[in-house]
């Protein structure tokens, strides 16, 4: 059993700190912006809860963040009353925000500062993969200080991985944006074709998953799709969120990704739609209005 201290209690981050506390047996301490979110946490798992960020990660020996994009991570991380504040040395903050490189590179700076170490460890697997504590865990930092950690998120991931430095769990998390962009956009225009020229889709996926066009998203979003019905996954806001990340970074590295900025106006104009908390599926939408 650790010392752990969670900072962010969105969709994924609550049944993440959760499965911590219940699977992982650890001693856990919550933070949220909205403090009723966190009482009702420490309520249901029987953790505690505190009222800043630095609180909760006073004596912990790993100290999670998932929060929203950059500044948030910033400011609950480097800020006024951040994390890096009270944490003891030798403890590991462990970042599960899908945020920029750069401030995975920073904030493993920051961590060193401090006598402490840093893995950023964004995520994959949506809120049914939090829920169920399968999580695909892509991670960056110092081997040793990886391998101190990997048994501790183990309690949220069904695949933990180390792909280099700090700053390469996110861009490994932005390969697989761009991948899913692809794939989400490939999978609205076969349904929409399909529809047009008359033939049954739960009668083709049937039989073209089984193929090589098959894919996690045919198999779980094809049904949803196919009924019109975009509540069941990762919003457009945090889609776009993400993809702009990845291009700004294909920016840095002179990387060129035409499909990946196509789609992202495409999500753009289903946003235009009042789409912007439907999932990620709802490309098709776009070519159906």
């Amino acid at each position: 059993m650790a010392k752990v201290a969670f900072i962010g209690l969105g969709v994924m981050g609550f049944p993440m700190a959760g499965h911590l506390k219940v699977k992982g047996g650890h001693d856990v301490t919550v933070y949220n912006r909205t403090a009723s979110k966190a009482a009702a946490w420490a309520e249901k798992f029987g953790g505690r809860a505190a009222p800043t960020p630095a609180e909760a990660a006073k004596d912990a020996d790993f100290v999670f963040t998932c929060v929203g994009n950059d500044d948030d991570l910033r400011s609950v991380t480097t800020g006024e009353n951040g994390v890096l504040q009270t944490m003891k040395p030798g403890a590991i903050l462990i970042d599960n925000t899908t945020a920029s490189a750069e401030v995975a590179r920073e904030l493993d700076a920051a961590a060193k500062g401090k006598g402490c170490a840093f893995i950023d460890a964004p995520v994959s697997g949506g809120q049914a993969g939090a829920e169920n504590g399968v999580l695909t865990v892509m991670c960056g930092g110092d081997e040793a200080i990886f391998d101190k950690a990997k048994p501790v998120i183990d309690a949220y991931a069904r695949m933990v991985g180390l792909m280099g430095p700090a700053g390469a769990g996110q861009l490994t998390k932005m390969i697989n944006q761009i991948c899913i962009a692809g794939l989400v956009q490939g999978l609205a225009e076969g349904i929409h074709f399909g529809k047009r020229a008359g033939l049954d889709i739960e009668k083709v996926v049937e039989v073209i998953s089984k193929g090589a066009a098959g894919s996690w998203q045919m198999e779980n979003r094809h049904k949803t799709m196919n009924a019109g019905k975009y509540d069941f996954g990762f919003a457009i806001d945090w889609m776009r969120k993400d993809l702009g990340i990845v291009l700004n970074e294909a920016r840095r590295n002179g990387a060129k990704l035409p499909v990946t900025a196509l789609v992202d106006q495409f999500y753009g104009d289903v946003q235009a739609m009042g789409g912007n908390r439907w999932d990620t599926s709802s490309l098709l939408a776009r070519l159906e209005k």
